[in-house]
């Protein structure tokens, strides 16, 4: 268990939308009797790293996550990104500025171990550090030339952890070796997400379609820490239905796929 300490130098951040063009509604789908946003924060606080708060603009998302026991703060509705919601939302539940560490969890990730979040975080113990996120090796061939699955590009410092390069929809590096599929869970240091939102969208951020590129870009240093797995990100009716079965399983570790 954390201690106090780093508990309460941490936020776990969660921003919801509903407006969804793919699969409208998605943080409120059910997912074997609990809304998605809800299984998402459950499993943010199961962490064990800081206070969690969904940061959403829906009052049905609002009363969904309170009446589970979690905390909700309302934010504007016309965010462009989640990076730029839950800024607002730490402007509005910590003005004080006990927190250091930010996490900023995508809400529609409901299969999430919440030790992917503990390996993000603990990217920041390297004061030199910016931002962490996370990595894991493809081992799926389609994934490899998929301009859906984001290839993470670094420089190795270890076996399980990479200081980025680059972040590309194209297939990279080239040549022989592994490639990364990125995950898109941050573990900010306070000022660096102060800095981040307060940066013009970037050239190559622009052309990729990727947001971290505007902090590599700014100079800024993005570790990556590899593991093992990949939680489904839930954008389309057939990844609802993928997730309601892996929660399925992992409620009735018996249950066969269907």
């Amino acid at each position: 268990m954390s201690s106090p300490d780093v508990f309460q130098d941490t936020l776990i951040l969660i921003p919801a939308r509903m407006a969804s063009t793919r699969l409208p509604g998605k943080p409120l789908a059910d997912l074997g009797g609990r809304p998605m946003i809800v299984e998402v924060a459950r499993r943010s606080a199961a962490a064990d790293v800081g206070r969690v708060v969904v940061a959403t603009d829906d009052e049905g998302v609002r009363a969904a996550v309170e009446k589970a026991g979690f905390e909700v703060v309302m934010t504007r509705a016309d965010h462009t990104t989640g990076s730029d919601r839950i800024f607002e939302a730490l402007g509005h539940i910590d003005p004080a500025r006990r927190a250091s560490r930010i996490i900023n969890v995508q809400g529609d990730l409901p299969t999430l171990d919440p030790a992917l979040i503990r390996a993000a975080i603990d990217l920041l113990d390297d004061p030199a550090v910016d931002i962490g996120t996370l990595a894991a090796e493809i081992t799926v061939a389609a994934e490899r030339t998929n301009p859906n699955v984001v290839k993470a590009v670094g420089s190795p410092l270890s076996p399980d952890r990479q200081r980025a390069l680059y972040f590309t929809r194209a297939t990279a590096p080239y040549g022989e070796g592994p490639l990364f599929h990125h995950i898109g869970l941050y573990a900010y240091r306070r000022a660096a997400l102060e800095r981040f939102v307060a940066l013009p969208p970037s050239p190559l951020e622009q052309r990729e379609k990727l947001e971290q590129l505007r902090a590599l870009e700014a100079g800024m240093r993005i570790d990556v820490a590899i593991v093992d797995t990949v939680p489904l990100g839930v954008d389309t009716p057939e990844d609802l239905e993928r997730a309601r079965e892996i929660l399925a399983r992992e409620s009735n570790p018996s249950r066969k796929p269907s």
